[in-house]
């Protein structure tokens, strides 16, 4: 039986698509187990149904065409139970469903099993005989064994879209659904406009320049077109964006105005390439640098990249971008849509934004927020080509869209819109008034930051100051460490921005899923290896360096806070202390005027838990970063797909966690704040009340929405459902509880669309 799997395995493989693998296992199991039917039946989500896709002696004509409901049939009970089902006689069990167009009543034996993948079913195997006999262990074993081995198949089909299509009835009309990543909250509606990247940067080939002096000058021509150019769309954000949000076109700018890149593609080309080949190779350079890193956030700066360089591109090729037709009512759809494509949608005609790339991180996630655009990022099976001007819901709190949907739909989510649009008329009421609960309890909430647009974000969204400013942006966009000056420049312009609001700094916090290109770290584990502030507390010299720009940085401002991350031991506070005091008198004597700055350390890790009082009583506040303390408390990778759905910040553990964190923190009468996608969450925001946290800090675009929670509910009320959910012994319950909580306080429209 091995020998007969393997060869199955390896034949289907070879198929040149997914229709053929599915034929040639269904034809090698029948042979294989001497059986007279084999047959796929796979799961058809958008009707709740399973389709038969490929059979061995049923009824060829029925593939396609025959669909039985979810919770029907023999096949309905196999998935439901999530086992194999073995009978003699099929026509005997209860459960027997009759399909007249596949011919089956002549067999009596059945045995299926399910087809399941990362704890979900995604369909039924079966193999049929006309005598009644039960299949014996061995068979059904090696049905089990090749079922694990087709459900790999079809995860791989399922996303690059050949399940979609195998799985469409072209007789039946109907709203099809595509699921992706929420980008930015929101629904939206209207036509879908496809926009396709017009050159390819990769195809440009290596040519010796006739003229280096003439190449040189129309990169700099084709750079100053492009700046022109970008300024252009900017501002034609005007309409529809605040002035001080459009920053985000800065760093476009700030990339080209920066004598790096120029000097870098010059070099290039007074080695003996033309100027487009010297862009090509430069470009490549940097887009694999920023590719190559584990850290999701720095891999989307690649798409900006990208962009830049086929812009400069297209000036030097002397060609101009054909701009598409946009609809009265636009709904922006491309394989990997920059922020430039949005300026360049006319005002007032952008609906909505659907990416078949990207993240919640990426610039194009980032501005739709900023622009209130409802985006759905990575709907990677959706056919680009048959959206192009097909009447298109986005649904940017689900992730979903919706493509063609019948009048029913289309109504529904209309109404969503108004009730929509009167919640945001709501939110910007109370933007500029504090998050006080009904019964008087404050909180701060605070914003979290790494690029210079999320400062313009986030004092447009009425933030209070900022909780926690990522310093290893600058040092991961460059090729080399950032100069002192540089980072001066970096932490003077924030903490101008929010002055006399409080702006608490991490040092730098790399390695990990965050190694710098220049600074190469290898290891087996790095989540649990050199990095955070062992990696700065080895090299004094970094820290100092950074310590000194952030304090000569605050001169006339004092509103500097500086946070340690990654605090495993009291030790590496007391180290950083020493060094802070030195670099303190050091830019002292310098003659700056500046106070000491509060000194904080972020609980990332359990040891920091149970050791947090200790911590507290050596600096002046503590932040709880949640995103890396749940996944070290429920030793959960959140980017790996395999166990993300175990990750849930909350966990009865790490509920119990930050409770210990907020008393330990208090007792030595320390603030206590948290940071990191718990504190946005609308679900945990009256859990994190009740706990005591004195500021959240989160995500620009959600500030609105947390106050809106904090101002509608109390304190008690609160502390009353902490109390509940402690009681409960899973995050699936604890996350149920509180979202009936929200139901019922009539909050629910701040976690789906609709009142």
């Amino acid at each position: 039986m091995l020998t007969i799997l393997r060869q199955i395995i390896q034949e289907v493989s070879s198929a040149d698509d997914f229709k053929e693998a599915l034929d040639i296992m269904v034809k090698r199991i029948a042979n294989a187990l001497a059986t007279q039917a084999c047959s796929i039946f796979l799961r058809d989500l958008h009707r709740a149904e399973y389709v038969l896709v490929a059979t061995q002696g049923l009824n060829p004509d029925a593939v396609g065409k025959v669909r039985v409901p979810l919770n029907k049939g023999i096949i309905g009970l196999v998935a439901e139970r999530e086992e194999p089902i073995n009978l003699d006689d099929a026509k005997k069990h209860p459960h027997f469903l009759p399909v007249e167009e596949i011919r089956e009543e002549a067999y009596r034996a059945f045995l299926g099993v399910p087809v399941i993948y990362h704890r979900q079913v995604l369909g039924v195997l079966l193999v049929q005989q006309e005598e009644p006999r039960r299949y014996d262990e061995a068979e059904e074993a090696f049905l089990v064994t090749l079922a694990t081995q087709l459900a790999s198949i079809i995860a791989h089909a399922e996303a690059s879209g050949d399940l979609s299509e195998l799985l469409e009835d072209k007789n039946q009309p109907h709203e099809l659904v595509y699921a992706g990543v929420p980008g930015a909250p929101g629904i939206g509606i209207g036509k879908g406009v496809v926009v396709y990247i017009p050159y390819d940067l990769d195809s440009v080939p290596d040519r010796e320049p006739e003229d280096v002096d003439l190449e040189i000058q129309l990169l700099h021509a084709a750079f100053a077109t492009v700046r022109e150019d970008l300024r252009l769309l900017e501002e034609r954000l005007y309409p529809s964006l605040p002035s001080e949000e459009r920053a985000l076109f800065s760093v476009y700018q700030r990339i080209l105005d920066s004598s790096d890149l120029g000097e870098e593609i010059a070099k290039h080309i007074h080695a003996g390439n033309w100027a487009p080949g010297a862009l090509r190779h430069t470009i490549q350079i940097h887009v694999q640098r920023l590719e190559s890193l584990d850290n999701e956030y720095m891999r989307e700066r690649s798409a900006d990249i990208k962009d830049l360089g086929l812009r400069v591109l297209a000036c030097l090729q002397k060609n101009t971008r054909a701009s598409p037709r946009y609809d009265e009512k636009t709904i922006l759809i491309g394989e990997s849509l920059t922020p430039a494509d949005l300026a360049e949608v006319p005002e007032g005609c952008l609906a909505g934004v659907i990416s078949m790339q990207g993240s919640s991180n990426s610039h194009i996630a980032i501005l739709a927020r900023a622009m209130k655009v409802p985006t759905v990022m990575g709907v990677s099976d959706a056919p680009l080509q048959d959206l192009q001007g097909k009447e298109i819901i986005v649904d940017g709190y689900y992730g979903q869209i919706y493509v063609s949907p019948d009048a029913a739909l289309y109504a529904e989510f209309d109404r969503l819109i108004q009730e929509e649009q009167k919640l945001d008329a709501a939110l910007e009421e109370v933007r500029d008034l504090p998050a006080v609960t009904k019964d008087g309890h404050r909180i701060g909430l605070m914003v979290n930051a790494g690029l210079g647009a999320d400062i313009s974000i986030a004092l447009a969204a009425g933030a209070e100051g900022v909780g926690l400013y990522r310093t290893e942006v600058p040092f991961l966009m460059r090729d080399r460490f950032p100069s002192a000056e540089e980072q001066r420049i970096i932490y003077r312009q924030l903490l101008v921005s929010f002055a006399p609001r409080p702006v608490m700094i991490r040092t730098l916090d790399v390695g990990g899923d965050k190694p710098l290109p220049y600074f190469p770290i290898k290891e087996d584990n790095p989540f649990l290896g050199w990095r955070g502030i062992r990696i700065t507390l080895d090299h004094p010299e970094i820290f100092l360096s950074q310590m000194r720009a952030m304090l000569r940085a605050s001169h006339g401002l004092n509103n500097l806070r500086v946070m340690l991350p990654m605090i495993t031991d009291v030790l590496e506070v007391d180290e950083s202390l020493r060094l802070l005091h030195k670099a303190y008198v050091e830019v002292r004597d310098e003659g700056y005027d500046i106070d000491m700055p509060q000194l904080g350390v972020m609980i990332e890790v359990p040891s920091a838990v149970y050791q947090a009082r200790s911590l507290a009583k050596r600096v002046d506040f503590l932040s709880v970063g949640s995103n890396d303390l749940t996944q070290y408390i429920l030793a959960v990778d959140r980017n790996n797909p395999r166990v993300a759905g175990l990750y849930d910040a909350l966990h009865p553990a790490v509920l119990r966690a930050l409770i210990q964190v907020v008393e330990s923190g208090h007792q030595e009468g320390k603030h206590v704040s948290i940071c990191g996608e718990i504190a946005s969450d609308p679900v945990a925001v009256m859990l994190l009340l009740a706990m005591g946290f004195d500021s959240l800090s989160m995500n620009a675009t959600s500030v609105g929405r947390v106050r809106w929670i904090v101002r509608h509910v109390t304190q008690k009320n609160a502390a009353r459902l902490l109390h509940e959910v402690l009681g409960m012994e899973s995050a699936v319950m604890i996350r149920c509880h509180m979202e009936l909580a929200l139901e019922r306080a009539g909050l629910g429209n701040l976690i789906r669309a609709g009142r």
